[in-house]
């Protein structure tokens, strides 16, 4: 019986922890194209940079 609740357990970790790493990698993909996005529409004035550091 233990054995089988340790195998479930695992199912159920590694289940969430590939849907938390989608997730990730959809988050990383929409700040990617957010980047890409301001570093194309940049302002031309100024030092070119839209962001701070």
């Amino acid at each position: 019986m233990v054995p089988l609740l340790l195998v479930l357990l695992l199912i159920l970790i590694l289940a969430g922890a590939g849907f938390a790493v989608k997730i990730l990698w959809w988050f990383a993909i929409a700040v990617l194209i957010l980047w890409l996005i301001g570093f194309v529409a940049r302002p031309k004035t100024g030092h070119g940079r839209w962001y701070r550091w």
